[in-house]
């Protein structure tokens, strides 16, 4: 009985660690970019977007779609890398296996 209480402790304590890294990972931001900079995306370890910078030069009145695609770009990369992100900072308690719904 005493190594199943020692481990409903363990067990406490390793959801706790949990809780504060996935609250820890909105404090987090990673950055996408496309074009070689002009349009950067900042999006944080919830993958929710902070910030779209779009230079000047990105911008042409004619070719709405090449901007377009720029943004989109931008943030799948910004979004891949959130995910690395949560990965890398979750997998210290899952051992790498990805729990839906954890991260």
């Amino acid at each position: 009985m005493n190594n199943m209480n020692q481990m409903m402790k363990q067990v406490k304590k390793m959801q706790e660690q949990m809780l504060k890294a996935q609250e820890e990972l909105g404090t987090k931001t990673v950055e996408g970019t496309s074009g070689g900079g002009v349009v950067t995306v900042q999006v944080n370890g919830h993958k929710q977007v902070q910030a779209i910078n779009i230079k000047p030069e990105a911008v042409d009145p004619d070719d709405v779609e090449m901007l377009q695609d720029l943004v989109m770009t931008a943030v799948n990369d910004a979004l891949a890398k959130a995910e690395e992100l949560a990965n890398a900072d979750m997998g210290k308690f899952t051992g790498g296996m990805k729990i839906p719904g954890l991260f």
